[in-house]
C-alpha cells in the first residue's frame, strides 16, 4: 500500500540483531514448551501443568528445522493428547523420536539404565511437588533422608524445583 516509510527501515538497521537457530538454543526450548502448553491449555480448556523430563529430553535432543513454529505445533498435538495432565514420550510426534535419542536410552549397562530411570524418577517427583522433599519421598516410598542421599549421588537441589 505504500504506507511503510521507507526512511524507518534506515533507522532501525542500524543495530542488526541476529538469533541463532531454535537448536543451539536448548534453554529457550523448555521454556517455550512451558509456555505454549500454558496457552494451549487454557485457549482448549484442557488441563495440562507440566511436560515429564523424558518427553523434555525428547525435546532438547531434537534439531528443530522448523524453529519456533514447529515447536509450537508439536506442544498443541501434545496438549491434545495429554492425559493426567502431564505431557509424556507418546504424546509427542514420532519424528522427534530421533535415533540419537533412542541409542542413548539403549545403550550402557544395566546399572546405568537403572542410574538414569531413577534419575528421571526423582526430577519427576521433585517436579510434581514442586521440590517438597517429604512429599517426593512419600511418592516415591521413600524415607525423606533415602531421598537426600541419592539427590546428593545425581547432584540435585530440591531448590531448583520450587
Amino acid at each position: 500500500e505504500g504506507r511503510f516509510r521507507e526512511d524507518l527501515y534506515y533507522r532501525l538497521n542500524v543495530f542488526p540483531i541476529t538469533i541463532p537457530p531454535l537448536r543451539e538454543r536448548g534453554g529457550d526450548i523448555v521454556a517455550l514448551a512451558d509456555h505454549f502448553v500454558a496457552r494451549f491449555s487454557a485457549d482448549m480448556g484442557i488441563a495440562v501443568h507440566r511436560i515429564s523430563t523424558p518427553a523434555l529430553n525428547m525435546l532438547t535432543c531434537y534439531h528443530w528445522p522448523g524453529n519456533v513454529r514447529e515447536l509450537e505445533n508439536v506442544v498443541e498435538r501434545a496438549v491434545i493428547l495429554a492425559e493426567d495432565g502431564v505431557i509424556e514420550k507418546p504424546h509427542l510426534p514420532p519424528s522427534l523420536q530421533t535415533p540419537v535419542v533412542t541409542e542413548i536410552s539403549a545403550a550402557g549397562t544395566l546399572e546405568a539404565r537403572l542410574a538414569a530411570a531413577e534419575y528421571e524418577l526423582i526430577v519427576e517427583a521433585l517436579k510434581v511437588h514442586q521440590g517438597n522433599m517429604t512429599a517426593a519421598a512419600t511418592q516415591l516410598g521413600l524415607t525423606r533422608r533415602i531421598l537426600g542421599l541419592r539427590m546428593e549421588r545425581y547432584r540435585l537441589s530440591y531448590k531448583s524445583y520450587r
